[in-house]
């Protein structure tokens, strides 16, 4: 079996988790990671895989897998699927996603390319779960319950705003799917704490939840990449009330987002051109293996 050629875009948290994955992946081959600063200050872990600047330099690739952060995903995604590369990403602006969708959709259309987007555990592999309680219970309520944990998107949000040195975003459920953010923070030698806070605060990623924000001295300190998700739907299966639906998780959030966009940058060879959610892959395409013996196995 030819093997699928991936290259890793990026090599921050999630990166270094997609690499590992891709190693223990056996439909998958490393063409080679892209940095900016290419194979200078090369992590000692990255021996043996090819790291350089532009893609271009890596020959054949089947799929990027776009380990950037989610403001970063459409510059990247485009020129790639114009290359006729599919791309994968973890895009987590949830109010973006459509808008996202379509034009990159247009794009591997036009290029005879497939763009999965999104694809990590939420939105990703949480968005599936929910798909299929509301299915199972079309008329009801269903509250995502966040945390207690770091959330990467909105770790990587506050280190883009200036005058911030080191971060770290905790997510809090406070019930019901309200969420509070709790921030901490270095600041730039030079910057207003209070300024950098406030900005902070405006943010879209923190603009519509509490959110507080702590100076401290050492982030690092504070840093565990542990999160996790409780989805809790209440509906109506046809006439019957009150059907209860619970999933909940603990995970590692990096190696968690690392393997579903593995599973995405699978499935997005099954699929025609064009650009997809999770939700609109079948889940078997998201898994190794022949068909036939998956449904002997799981159905």
């Amino acid at each position: 079996m030819e093997k699928i050629r991936a290259a890793v875009v990026g090599y921050g948290n999630i990166g270094k988790y997609v690499v590992e994955t891709l190693k223990v992946s056996p439909d998958f081959e490393i063409a080679g990671v892209i940095r900016r600063q290419g194979n200078e200050n090369c992590p000692a872990e990255l021996d043996g895989i090819k790291v350089v600047k532009d893609v271009k330099e890596l020959g054949k690739v089947d799929v990027a897998i776009l380990c950037t952060p989610t403001r970063k995903v459409e510059e990247h995604a485009v020129p790639l699927l114009e290359m006729g590369i599919n791309t994968v990403d973890s895009f987590d602006i949830h109010t973006d996603i459509v808008k996202l969708r379509r034009t990159l959709g247009d794009v591997a259309r036009k290029h005879n390319a497939v763009s999965v987007i999104s694809a990590g555990w939420d939105p990703g592999s949480d968005s599936v779960v929910r798909a299929l309680l509301e299915a199972i219970a079309p008329k009801g309520i269903t509250y995502t319950n966040f945390g207690p944990g770091m959330s990467m998107g909105h770790t990587v949000a506050v280190k883009a705003v200036e005058g911030v040195k080191a971060a770290l975003s905790m997510t809090i459920p406070t019930g019901t799917g309200v969420h509070r953010r709790m921030v901490y923070i270095e600041v730039k030698d030079g910057y207003d704490f209070e300024k950098v806070a406030a900005d902070i605060k405006a943010d879209p990623y923190f603009v519509h939840d509490e959110t507080h924000v702590m100076k401290v001295d050492d982030v690092d300190a504070l840093i565990d990449m542990g999160h996790g998700v409780n989805l809790t739907r209440k509906g109506v299966s046809g006439k019957t009330q009150n059907q209860l639906f619970e999933f909940d998780m603990k995970i590692n959030n990096p190696a968690l987002t690392a393997q579903v966009m593995i599973c995405a940058a699978r499935a997005s060879f099954r699929q025609k051109s064009g650009c997809y959610t999770l939700i609109e892959i079948p889940v078997i395409d998201l898994l190794p293996g022949d068909k036939e013996d998956l449904v002997r196995r799981l159905v």
